[in-house]
């Protein structure tokens, strides 16, 4: 667990070490099954694959890189033939599975497999050790962090595929600051996705409205928080007038003016992503009087 925080080529070596990543996916797999999710040595194994997965896309080998890339850019080239199903041929594309989601994964290819995202939201909601919760969250942000395919195919995953929403939005409501942070962050990666922000709203908005605070007083942790609240509600509005009425309905207006208004330098990250989102609310100009109101 100390050796995968060692950096870059600490990573590397952990990674291609033959055997090591299979192995701890074994034991989650087996405490798992034996329910004992608790377990130490099981946060030890979580703990290790979040630090594995920090960076994945940038630093796996190129061997891979070309591999998703060159089927990305495959399957939007076939796309431009298909003619005005535009909607149908956005679809397939997103439906495409990555080329490395194998049946038995093996080493590095394990880390972004769906078993492991799935292992990951079931210590999610069964796990009461908060270090293996924190590490859950982190490994799945991790992996949906960035704007390539792994990415969006594990955002996809997580929302739509294994339903982990309801795991995600049962952690916003539990007092750890530091599992609620990495919850609203890996929400806000799953945010950016277009195609699950409805998905998203439905599920989460009006629990990410309740768990943000009336102001921004205390931790830099729950200024964080905020700022990541505040960036998520942003994503799922900017181009949704029913998530901007959702929003509104859930009472969350005075709070993100409220947090707007903040000037003290130590929350000023939580104000400025209130006033964007403030400023993005406005754009939605069928909503002016109900704001007003």
């Amino acid at each position: 667990r100390n050796m995968s925080s060692a950096g870059p080529e600490g990573r590397k070596k952990m990674r291609e070490c033959n055997g090591l990543i299979d192995s701890l996916v074994y034991y989650i797999q087996g405490t798992i099954a034996d329910h004992e999710p608790n377990d130490k040595a099981t946060e030890n194994c979580v703990c290790i694959l979040h630090n594995l997965s920090y960076q994945l896309e940038i630093e796996l080998p190129e061997t891979y890189t070309q591999s998703i890339y060159m089927q990305k850019r495959n399957i939007s080239s076939n796309d431009k033939t298909l003619g005005c199903f535009g909607t149908r041929s956005r679809k397939k594309q997103q439906d495409t599975p990555l080329p490395e989601e194998k049946s038995n994964p093996r080493g590095v290819e394990s880390l972004w497999h769906s078993t492991l995202i799935r292992i990951y939201l079931s210590l999610i909601a069964k796990s009461t050790r908060n270090y293996t919760q924190e590490a859950s969250l982190g490994a799945l942000q991790n992996l949906t962090a960035g704007t390539g395919p792994m990415p969006f195919a594990v955002a996809r995953t997580v929302v739509q595929k294994a339903n982990g929403l309801p795991s995600i939005r049962t952690i916003l409501h539990i007092s750890h600051p530091t599992v609620k942070k990495t919850a609203v962050s890996l929400l806000r990666n799953l945010s950016r996705n277009t195609s699950l922000q409805s998905d998203i709203a439905r599920e989460v908005l009006p629990d990410l409205v309740s768990i943000l605070p009336e102001s921004v007083q205390g931790s830099d942790i729950v200024a964080e928080t905020a700022a990541s609240i505040c960036y998520t509600l942003y994503n799922l509005t900017q181009n949704s007038s029913h998530n901007a009425r959702l929003l509104l309905s859930a009472h969350g207006l005075p709070k993100i003016i409220a947090i707007s208004m903040n000037d003290s330098n130590m929350f000023s990250k939580a104000s400025r992503a209130a006033s964007v989102l403030l400023y993005s609310l406005w754009s939605h100009t069928d909503l002016h009087s109900a704001y007003k109101k």
